[in-house]
């Protein structure tokens, strides 16, 4: 590979970032694009029936997918893709929509989200978690409920030490693996730095059985430093219940 590198400029080092293995620092340089469109069904048009008309458009274009019936709004749906390639959202699940009834669906202003998973430098399995647990997660046929929302953390967060930023997400993370040891909740963690309207940092997805849980792990998480001091702006949330799985594994999806 040639050496860009240039006297007198920093390196910038791109690679995602896990735990040490055998020794030595995973590195990997892919990591998975997640999209979530809200949408709206026109007045006339039912909306569990534009669930169905999208989960079948995925199917028949072999899209993988979570088409979600919206549970804050009646005639509101949302559709999650993912791909490594981001143009995957442009040159193949934008066309869905271009013609037939998909068409008369209207995005909803301010809803729809996108990011990219990212390491914390901590993961045991740096492929697994980057590029097969977000999927594992969306697509379990035991987690209906899937909870969406963008954040935003203060200029201040970026200021303090490291070592007060590692103790601040410590306890953050502690809550939520406690949600997932017990099985109810687990999330999905996604940085969208440059690529939200709305100047957001991340987009979190929490997904489990029953809906309560999902809202509990936000109220404890309230309590925590970093989103009691740290975080400026959280929302909107997607509330959503599972409607179809197109491309889902059978086999990879249940409880067992």
């Amino acid at each position: 590979m040639t050496d860009l590198k240039q006297p007198g400029l920093p390196a910038i080092d791109v690679l995602e970032s896990g735990g040490k293995r055998d020794g030595a620092r995973q590195t990997l340089d892919r990591r998975l694009f997640m999209q979530l469109l809200v949408l709206d069904a026109p007045a006339g048009h039912p909306a569990d029936g534009m669930v169905s008309e999208v989960a079948d458009a995925c199917s028949k274009a072999q899209i993988p997918a979570v088409v979600y019936a919206d549970g804050m709004s009646p005639r509101g749906l949302g559709l999650l893709t993912w791909s490594p390639d981001p143009a995957h959202f442009v040159r193949t699940v934008r066309p869905l929509f271009a013609t037939g009834p998909l068409s008369s669906l209207e995005p909803r202003p301010g809803w729809s989200m996108i990011g990219r998973t990212y390491g914390t430098g901590h993961e045991p399995d740096l492929e697994w978690a980057l590029l097969r647990r977000p999927v594992e997660n969306i697509m379990h046929a035991g987690h209906p409920w899937h909870v969406w929302y963008p954040l935003r953390r203060t200029a201040a967060f970026a200021r303090l030490e490291p070592h007060d930023q590692s103790q601040i997400l410590r306890e953050h993370a502690q809550i939520g693996m406690a949600y997932g040891a017990q099985e109810l909740a687990h999330d999905v963690r996604l940085a969208c730095y440059g690529l939200d309207a709305g100047d957001n940092e991340f987009v979190i997805g929490l997904v489990g059985r029953d809906l309560h849980p999902l809202s509990h792990l936000v109220q404890a998480m309230r309590k925590t430093r970093q989103t009691s001091e740290f975080i400026e702006k959280m929302g909107p949330f997607f509330v959503g219940y599972v409607g179809a799985r197109p491309g889902a594994d059978p086999s990879s999806t249940t409880n067992g």
